[in-house]
């Protein structure tokens, strides 16, 4: 029997396939991530892949796990279903792309599979977390999320390092496993150099060295926790920043793009701010800053620059469109500031806003409003990385048919530059940084965030998401996109609020614990106390220096195999 299953890619992928999805929500069996790979390293391992195009059967595996893993995709609207099987197919090719990339280094260039294992697919998971706008959740190290002890190293190599670790522990257990003899045989013959990468076992004295591949994964894995242990020691307990209240309501989507229920979202969301402005006493007087998620006030707010010419589609004259247009934003900016007054705080609101140019064009963006106390709008943050095929489709402009059946009938324009709200606090300024969404998934786009803001010497205090997942109906993505927050406040060492709609709104401090988490799909107020972090941060100095390394590996076992390739072409 375990013969058979050495002989069938197919079962082997499938088993680590199976494993790893249990390992992520919704059954959410995280320790099953540390054996979850063991199978596609044994393939790796195996001196030739048996079986007619064993790859074929590699991609559908990979596609059957990630159509299961991302299924809430389809959920967002009708269309999106239609994007579900290509999103899965395209993520599905990294898993054959692991296993050749590390054949060729394990059996070609001969280098141990416990270091090509990990390295492979770490440099695989920065790829995916770049190309094609990058997405990164899902990956092996976010399902260890709430083992603060082990993500510590986060703020070393990254995320990316948390998931190397796991990878070579597997990689150690899948090279304690002895291969049969009968798999070893090649063309009726035991090639001395594939037995040295992959012994069977024989006898008593064998047994000792399969043992080996445990003292390496032990050190690695004693080494971060150790690493971990000394940094959550070096965490202090500081009076806090400010005391912020993060807004959770729950509103589906459909409901939202209601234009008929804008004054339901507004009375909910209002009602859960005086909830969150009534836990304190006397009420408001602790309270210094309100959060509310992503596109939550349904009224735009319309700006615009001097000159600004009317769109094609307007029907009047310049004049008439100049004075509708001031008309129109002062009416947009009253309505924001009416209701910043009547909460009497600092209030941070995601809010669509509308802006008119010289050149006769309207650009839409999603934003992050800061209001003062007294109506005042004191900064507005655009979101820089809109998520394909759900705020950016290609060629939208040139298909109109196409504008009537996406769902917001417009491309969201990226924002250009990171922004810091300076909030009045009780002990002085903090510094927040928002961003939007699903640009907490993406290390390297907050990282930059920080470094820009750092550069301009406004570098923040806290980060704040405004999210709305209201699209997912409480689907395991919310768990997906939580397990993705701790990582960020790790890797920039600071703490990080979340204000999500039908959650999961979290309070996140400097060393990625989740002090405080909302409910799924029901709406709820957060109060968060965030403190002030100290400790510094070698990976938001330095980058996906570790997970470049290990991309680079990769390139050069792909340039290995393809020259390989070509040669055998050439001599048959």
């Amino acid at each position: 029997m375990w013969a058979k299953l050495y002989n069938s890619p197919l079962a082997l992928a499938g088993l680590s396939a199976l494993l790893l999805w249990a390992a992520l929500p919704p059954l959410d069996l995280w320790p099953l991530a540390w054996i979850a790979p063991v199978g596609w390293v044994l393939l790796v391992r195996l001196p030739r892949l048996p079986g007619r195009r064993p790859y074929r059967n590699l991609l559908l595996i990979g596609f059957v796990f990630w159509l299961a893993t991302v299924y809430w995709v389809g959920l967002a609207y009708w269309m999106a279903w239609f994007a579900l099987p290509p999103l899965a197919f395209y993520l599905g090719l990294y898993l054959p792309a692991f296993v050749a990339l590390a054949r060729v280094a394990v059996h070609r260039l001969r280098m141990p599979v416990i270091i090509v294992a990990p390295a492979m697919w770490t440099g695989l998971e920065l790829a995916r977390g770049h190309l094609l706008g990058g997405f990164t959740m899902a990956s092996l190290g976010h399902t260890q999320y709430r083992w603060l002890a082990l993500i510590q190293i986060s703020d070393l190599v990254g995320a990316y390092g948390v998931s190397f670790v796991l990878m070579l522990a597997a990689a150690c257990l899948a090279r304690t496993l002895p291969i049969p003899a009968a798999t070893l045989q090649e063309n009726g013959t035991i090639s001395p150099v594939l037995t040295a990468h992959c012994p069977a076992r024989q006898g008593p004295s064998q047994k000792l060295f399969f043992l080996w591949p445990v003292a390496p994964a032990a050190a690695v894995v004693a080494l971060t926790l150790g690493y971990g242990y000394l940094r959550l020691g070096q965490q202090q307990e500081l009076p806090p920043l400010a005391r912020i209240a993060l807004i959770q309501g729950s509103i589906d989507t459909e409901i939202k793009f209601d234009e008929q229920m804008r004054n339901y979202v507004y009375q909910h969301y209002q009602e859960l701010s005086r909830r969150a402005l009534q836990k304190s006493d006397p009420p408001q007087a602790a309270v210094h800053l309100m959060v509310w998620p992503e596109t939550m006030f349904r009224y735009p707010l319309l700006t615009y620059e001097p000159g600004a010419v009317k769109p094609p589609q307007y029907e009047g004259t310049q004049a008439q469109f100049e004075e509708q247009l001031s008309a129109s934003a002062e009416e947009s900016r009253e309505l924001l500031a009416a209701a910043a007054r009547s909460y009497g705080v600092y209030w941070i609101v995601g809010i669509d806003r509308w802006f008119f140019s010289a050149k006769g064009r309207i650009q839409f963006y999603n934003s992050a409003a800061f209001v003062a106390p007294d109506g005042r709008l004191l900064g507005c943050y655009d979101k820089m990385h809109p998520v394909l095929f759900g705020e950016y489709w290609p060629l939208l402009e040139s298909f109109p048919e196409l504008e009537k059946r996406v769902p917001l009938g417009v491309n969201i324009a990226p924002g250009m530059a990171p922004v810091c709200f300076e909030l009045p606090g009780p002990r002085g300024s903090v510094r927040l940084s928002p961003n939007i969404c699903y640009e907490t998934v993406l290390p390297h786009l907050i990282r930059q965030q920080v470094l820009q803001l750092r550069a301009a010497e406004v570098e923040p205090d806290v980060l704040i998401n405004l999210t709305n997942d209201g699209w997912f109906r409480g689907s395991s993505e919310l768990d997906l996109h939580l397990a993705c927050a701790p990582f960020r406040a790790v890797e920039c060492r600071k703490p990080l609020l979340i204000a999500a709609n039908t959650g999961f709104s979290a309070w996140i401090d400097g060393s990625g614990r989740i002090v405080r988490k909302g409910p799924r799909r029901a709406a709820d107020v957060i109060i968060a106390e965030v403190q002030p972090e100290y400790r510094r941060s070698f990976y938001l100095q330095w980058g996906d220096w570790f997970a470049g390394l290990c991309l680079a590996g990769c390139a050069a076992a792909a340039v290995v195999g393809i020259t390989s390739r070509l040669a055998n072409g050439r001599r048959a």
